[in-house]
């Protein structure tokens, strides 16, 4: 199980992949900003990082855990940076060539709507937490890179790092991995299960009965 501080995580992807760091983000990131460089790895995260804090930060109805509006902000402020098909794909392993393409789409829908209503609510309970970002290990060719980051607060940092991929002169995040754990290994073993069980319809029938099961529990 994910840390409890990083729980919202995984509205990202993605949540699926920012949120969590830009609930965390506070004043130290005094380069980042209009100067942020997103056309390098570690400069996307930061851009997106502060664009999306200053608007939890302002927003009561995010920081309460309003679906609508959190599903509003990663659609606007974070999947632009993100690649989600690519996590649910690769979630999903040898058994997404399986999946009809009407299938793969409403799989990735699904995945990152049950990642944002289990994540989401967890906005509230950021407090004071710091980022610290590490220097980038990368050659200027590469195209994979992992941007490594921690979480300051009480207690021992957290590491929360980001892989993203360059796909032409556009680096999106895919990825994320919480206190030694990737995102998409944690579901794949799930994803596995349910296809064994009943098929690609019977992931995309889980998927939706777990959505409508947290949505109802609101």
């Amino acid at each position: 199980m994910m840390h409890p501080i990083l729980n919202k995580t995984f509205a990202v992807m993605a949540l699926t992949l920012i949120t969590a760091t830009a609930s965390f983000a506070q004043a130290q990131q005094e380069n980042v900003g209009a100067n942020a460089n997103i056309n390098t790895p570690d400069g996307l995260v930061k851009y997106v990082v502060e664009d999306v804090m200053s608007i939890i930060k302002s927003d009561k109805a995010i920081q309460s855990g309003d679906f609508r509006k959190i599903n509003a902000l990663v659609d606007q402020k974070i999947l632009p940076y993100s690649d989600f098909q690519k996590t649910t794909r690769l979630a999903m392993g040898r058994n997404w060539p399986k999946a009809t393409p009407a299938q793969q789409a409403l799989i990735t829908q699904e995945f990152k709507t049950l990642l944002i209503r289990i994540y989401g609510g967890a906005l509230a309970q950021v407090k004071d937490q710091k980022i610290q970002y590490k220097p980038l290990r990368a050659s200027a060719d590469d195209t994979d890179v992992i941007v490594r980051t921690a979480v300051v607060g009480k207690g021992e940092p957290i590491q929360l790092d980001y892989r993203l991929e360059k796909t032409g002169n556009t680096w999106r995040v895919y990825d994320i991995n919480i206190l030694g754990a990737w995102l998409i290994e944690s579901y794949r073993n799930q994803f596995n299960d349910q296809v064994s069980k009943g098929g690609i319809d019977g992931l995309i029938q889980f998927l939706q009965q777990r959505n409508n099961s947290l949505a109802n529990a609101r």
